[in-house]
């Protein structure tokens, strides 16, 4: 058994905070425990591209956590992966995910995803349709 921090004993597992690294959340309180992300058929992949929602509703009224604010700040200037906003937050991808679930029911963010690579155009007909610019 080890001390605590009065000299006494502490129970095996017992201790919620490092004293180096500051107090210890668990992901699932943040999330309410949580696992996957409100609306259903919702996909954040890692790479799916998150904005703030032009007409967001006025979030005085609304009851969100301050890692919903830090979303809301991080994507009010400029739009961000999911991937970035996890680093930036210092949130695991799965903590994000879920909390991004909740910013899009009640309509603060928009999510987009990049074109997956099988529906570009061919680099074929790119080439052929600079050829004829090039020819006018």
């Amino acid at each position: 058994m080890t001390e605590n921090a009065t000299g006494g004993p502490r129970e095996p597992g017992s201790q919620w905070y490092d004293g180096e690294a500051g107090p210890l959340v668990r992901p699932y309180a943040l999330t309410g425990g949580r696992t996957q992300p409100g609306p259903a058929g919702v996909r954040f992949d890692l790479i799916a591209l998150v904005s703030l929602e032009p007409a967001a509703p006025d979030l005085d009224g609304i009851a969100l956590g301050p890692e919903h604010r830090t979303l809301i700040g991080l994507c009010r200037t400029e739009t961000q992966s999911v991937a970035e906003l996890a680093a930036d937050a210092d949130l695991p991808v799965g903590v994000i995910r879920v909390l991004l679930g909740d910013l899009l029911e009640i309509g603060c963010v928009t999510v987009s995803r990049p074109v997956p690579p099988a529906h570009l155009p061919d680099e074929r007909i790119l080439r052929e349709v600079i050829e004829g610019l090039r020819a006018l």
